[in-house]
């Protein structure tokens, strides 16, 4: 019986290569057939918004994110699976997060990126402040409700 796979999760503050994380996570793996990935980006809110800022609990987040990529590989037949969030100030076109899975087959690589992505974007412990192009700071940044429902199919 092969090893149970351990999901990478890191937290940070520095960008990351999304070809580099995907080359990783499948040089010289011939037992892959599906890689999905999903990178999301800080928008500009339509030109009102300067950057992003993320906070989060160290140690707190990695585990919570940690526990809900490990849920992922025991739901999905998964060879790989990478999870990324940075935090600090992000400004509008930088990445923000990165969820890479691996499976031998499409379906189980899109759904565990999927069961993922609803996780982070509704439950992850991150916490979001904008800072407008005007100079002000805006208020923390609410959960939206369309995530939050998106989350409870799984």
């Amino acid at each position: 019986m092969p090893a149970a796979l351990v999901p990478s999760v890191r937290i940070q503050r520095q960008d990351f290569d999304v070809a580099a994380e995907i080359a990783g996570l499948t040089q010289g793996r011939a037992d892959i057939g599906a890689v999905v990935s999903f990178s999301g980006l800080c928008r500009d809110e339509q030109g009102a918004l300067s950057a992003l800022e993320l906070e989060h609990y160290p140690g707190m987040a990695e585990a919570e994110i940690g526990r809900i990529a490990t849920e992922a590989v025991r739901r999905w037949p998964l060879q790989g699976l990478t999870v990324i969030h940075r935090h600090g100030k992000i400004r509008p076109g930088e990445n923000i997060v990165l969820v890479v899975s691996a499976s031998a087959h499409r379906q189980a690589a899109f759904e565990a990126a999927n069961f993922l992505m609803d996780y982070l974007k509704s439950r992850a412990p991150f916490w979001k402040k904008e800072h407008r192009v005007d100079g002000s700071v805006g208020g923390w940044v609410e959960a939206k409700e369309a995530d939050t429902q998106a989350a409870k199919r799984w």
